[in-house]
């Protein structure tokens, strides 16, 4: 799989831009602060329809413009597709797939695979649980895109659980009284079961990357470290009913659901200590690192080529470093390149070359 070519239209700091690309690798180049993310940004949002640097969709339109647009050609086993999409901030976004449109925007995930690793993923193993739960549905949607409905039903019944949990606790704090719970229990099936459907499927997913973890670590850091990864949940894919009911006075006196796949965590340790407050700078990049590989060479190894997309990774390595990652990426069917400073990119990553100057970009 590979990108033949992107356009963007009203697109962050881009009014018109369209690049041809290729398989292989291509290194953008320019200062910071001209675009080059802003271009991978873009295919990022094609392939999970959110951006890895922003949570909602205002910023990805340019200032003083109403709507962008990200049109993607995409080329899989000789056949080529368009991917068209829409933003419209407060409203819902529009799609299209071979110039025909979709029902719903997340119908085109699964049409561009892709892994990005930036240096916003430091929060993998620095930051809350939120981003490693995001880190394994968004991997959970490239391997089976049909998870994109599982993980869309359990947020809307999360979402309705809450919204009634809430409305209780208001109701027994102004006006003494507790509220209308007689929905709860039809919340709590439907929340067992799209959870029980969620949870199974990132059971499975951690268990399958585990072992491709240990090895990307083991790679970058040359041996440095062993890294380990597990699940932590709230409740088994067959308990989450009983765990419900078992909080039920609790999350009503704190107006939150408080067992499911979104209070879950997935713990990463370096040997027997954590990651977040143990690991070095140089260690929590590194693992950072080795968790986006984990999920590449996961996906290649089950017949799915994604692109692969590195901002800015080099300018943080050290030259052992940089060239174990090149040695790794070397042969990927597409891998795209930010850069400030070409020297920064091993030789082995010299491929197709491009300029990106304010609003521009060009072939050089």
């Amino acid at each position: 799989m590979h990108v033949r070519r992107l356009e963007l239209v009203d697109v962050r700091s881009y009014e018109r831009a369209a690049v041809e690309l290729e398989p292989g690798a291509s290194v953008l180049i320019g200062p910071n602060g001209v675009g080059k993310t802003n271009l991978v940004e873009a295919l990022g949002y094609v392939a999970t329809l959110a951006s890895h640097r922003v949570s909602t969709d205002q910023p990805l339109v340019r200032v003083g413009a109403d709507r962008g647009v990200i049109r993607c050609d995409i080329v899989h086993e000789g056949r080529e597709l368009l991917v068209e999409l829409e933003i419209v901030p407060g409203k819902a976004n529009r799609a299209r797939l071979g110039r025909s449109p979709v029902r719903r925007a997340r119908d085109v995930l699964g049409a561009l695979r892709l892994v990005l690793f930036a240096p916003e993923d430091l929060a993998l193993v620095r930051g809350e649980p939120e981003q490693r739960r995001r880190y394994l549905d968004d991997l959970l949607v490239a391997r089976q895109p049909r998870m994109a409905g599982v993980r869309a039903d359990y947020e809307r019944v999360l979402k309705q659980r809450n919204a009634l949990l809430r409305s209780a606790y208001l109701a027994r704090k102004v006006a003494g009284r507790g509220g209308d719970l007689s929905t709860l229990e039809v919340w709590d099936h439907h929340l067992a079961e799209h959870g029980a459907k969620l949870l199974t499927a990132r059971l499975a997913l951690a268990d399958a990357l585990a072992p491709h973890l240990e090895e990307a670590y083991r790679l970058v850091s040359a041996g440095q470290g062993k890294a380990v990864m597990e699940y932590k949940a709230t409740a088994t894919p067959t308990s989450i009913l009983d765990e419900l009911a078992s909080v039920k006075d609790e999350e009503i006196a704190r107006g939150t659901t408080l067992v499911g796949p979104h209070r879950d965590d997935l713990l990463l340790r370096l040997g027997d200590l954590p990651v977040r407050g143990y690991a070095s700078h140089g260690e929590s990049w590194s693992y950072a690192l080795a968790l986006r590989l984990a999920s590449y060479t996961l996906l290649r190894s089950e017949g799915i080529e994604p692109v692969l997309v590195l901002d800015d990774v080099f300018a943080e390595l050290d030259t052992g470093r940089r060239e174990r990652l090149a040695d790794l990426v070397r042969d990927a069917a597409q891998v795209l390149i930010t850069c400030a400073v070409e020297a920064d990119v091993p030789q082995s990553l010299h491929g197709n070359r491009y300029l990106v100057q304010p609003g521009e970009v060009h072939r050089v």
